[in-house]
Parts: structure tokens; sequence; C-alpha cells
């Protein structure tokens, strides 16, 4: 565990702050949420529902106590609307913007939607949060962002060209950042995720995340399709680290370590083929059909990359960022909540 990010949970308690979340109801947004709210914080949490859910602000409810919960105010708005940004962000010290539309195979379906949610939506914070003297803006960044860059691990500081619209928005998201800083002195700190799983992570759809999607198609005694080979491989980061990084980003007080993006991982490569076996490994105990089951190959799925892994020295440098859970025993806390989750019909 990051003794720096013990010292900010300590920090935190002893002087509360009040923060803003974004997309809050959705899968990371409402880990923040649980995470702040425990450490006794004022949270402001702003969702509209096209992805995020009330049965994850329900569920946080259940894990924190009343009068943590009686600190949480949910707004009901859309990032693209610039009034409601400009009046959230009057009332807070930090801004956690979690709030997109995330995944590549919707972006090359529907360009425009997400580049007004991800990229309209972010440059009317940054202008809420300039305006309203906001004293930090901690925001999503994407791994998509290397594009066709072929290094391994992947740099910071040296990226290629984007594979998808989705990707795209998530680098003029930098872009826009970076100016902001230059031109009107505001801080902020992008994180760069590398595919984020956990609990209140959406196992349908046609956008689930890989390990939800499988799980629940596992469960279901489903096929399991898997897009190439199955040697592609991902940098896989439980959302408990996640949630450090954010916090971190949030609090760290070095002028060095602001305005800058950060890879956000835990410098691993797990191919499809070892997830899969990952996944079958942990839920065999409890499944017996799933002995011997085996995913079947379709075409490799446009706009991908091949494989991702995250160099994260950078962050453990300047924010003390250091990885809490590996994929396997982020997995052992997490398989109990997807199967959970998928029997309550969530």
């Amino acid at each position: 565990m990051s003794s720096a990010f013990e010292t900010v949970k300590q920090n935190l308690r002893a002087a509360p702050k009040v923060w803003l979340v974004t997309g809050c109801a959705g899968f990371i947004g409402s880990n923040l949420l649980e995470a702040l709210l425990k450490l006794d914080q004022t949270v402001i949490g702003l969702d509209n529902f096209s992805t995020g859910k009330r049965a994850n602000l329900d569920d946080v409810k259940t894990l924190v106590s009343e009068g943590q919960w009686a600190r949480f105010r949910f707004a009901e708005g859309d990032i693209r609307d610039l009034e409601t940004c400009q009046q959230l962000c009057a009332e807070v010290d930090y801004v956690l913007h979690q709030a997109a539309l995330g995944s590549v195979p919707r972006s090359i379906a529907d360009p425009i939607t997400s580049h007004a949610s991800n990229v309209t939506g972010q440059l009317n914070l940054l202008v809420a949060a300039r305006d309203q003297k906001v004293k930090r803006l901690v925001y999503a960044a994407s791994s998509s962002t290397y594009g066709d860059h072929p290094g391994l691990p992947k740099v910071e500081d040296r990226i290629g060209k984007p594979l998808s619209p989705y990707a795209v928005t998530k680098y003029v998201n930098e872009l826009y950042a970076d100016v902001f800083a230059r031109c009107y002195g505001l801080e902020t700190i992008g994180l760069r995720y590398f595919n984020v799983f956990g609990p209140r992570q959406d196992p349908d759809g046609a956008y689930a995340a890989v390990i939800p999607k499988w799980i629940a198609a596992m469960l279901r005694q489903e096929t399991i399709h898997i897009n190439g080979t199955g040697e592609t491989s991902r940098d896989f980061c439980y959302v408990k680290n996640t949630v450090q990084a954010n916090l971190l980003a949030a609090t760290v007080e070095s002028g060095e370590a602001v305005n800058q993006v950060y890879n956000v991982a835990v410098n691993a490569r797990t191919t499809l083929l070892e997830l899969f076996e990952l996944l079958r490994e942990g839920l065999v105990g409890g499944h017996s059909f799933l002995q011997g089951v085996k995913p079947v190959h379709q075409d490799f799925r446009a706009g991908d990359v091949l494989h991702s892994q995250a160099d994260v020295s950078k962050g453990e440098r300047l924010l003390g960022f250091v990885p809490s859970h590996t994929i396997r025993q982020g997995l052992g806390e997490a398989l109990e909540w997807y199967e959970v989750s998928l029997r309550a019909g969530r």
C-alpha cells in the first residue's frame, strides 16, 4: 500500500474537503464516491444516467454510514450544460471528472455524440473550474491516447496516432487541460486509465468491458468470444488502484506533479487467453459446468490495439502512486460482487 496514500487519507479525515464527482452513478465514479464518503468528505455527484445507474448509488448507500451518506448531494444533469457545471463548481474544492461516453466501438458508430460528451463536456468543466476558482480538476484520460505507438511499456510522453474517434476525444481532453494551465493557471491532472475493472461495472450491453462481460457469459453458460488469436494483451487495473490515483492527484502539493498526465495501471500484461483462464479458474469451484469450457475465436475488432502495458514510474515518483492490487488480487475481491450482482439481475 502506498504510504503517500495513507497520508492523504489521514489528512482528508482531519480536514475534510468538498468534492464534485461527475459520472458519480457510473462504475469508477461510484467507487470514488464510496471512498470519499468513507473518508467523511462532502461530495456533490453529477450524472445524467446515460450510462450510470441509480442502483450504483443505492449500493454505495448500503456501504457507508447514515452520517456519511448525509454528506452526499446528487444533482441530475449533464456536463454538456455549461450553467450546470458553473453552479456545481462554485461549491467545491476539487473536481474528479469521470463523466464520459466510453467505448471504442460506440465512438466508431456515433462519433458526434462521443465528441459532445467527451470534448464539449470537459471543456465546459474546465471553463467552470477556471471561473469558480476550483483548486484542481482531475480528469479521466485514457490509454487509447497511445494509439498506434508500438513501444511497450507505454510512457506518458510518447504517443502515436489515434485509432478511433474515442481516442481522439480523450487526447483532445489532454490538450485542452494543458492549454487551460498555460492560459489561465488552472491546475489539472489527467489519469490515463488502462482497462479498469471491479464492483459496479456493467456486465451487459453492447459496450460492456471484457471482464464483466465474460463473467456474465460464463455464469449464463454462454459462448465466450475472443477477438483475434487471444494473444492480444492488456494491463488490467483494479478499481481501487484508480481510486488511489485520483485522490493522490487531487491533493498532491508538489508543483512539478501538477498539469501532467499519468498512467494508471500495474505495469503488467495479461493476454485474453490468460484472462479467460483466470476467470474460469476463479469461478469453476462453485460452477462445475465451467470445467473444460473453451472460448471461440472471431475476427479482430476495428480500432483496438494489439498490446497495452503501462509504465507507472512517473506516477510513483511524482504522486506516490503504488498499485495495491494485481489483476489476480483484484479478481479475488471482485468475483463475488460480479456473481451476486448477476444473480440479483443488476
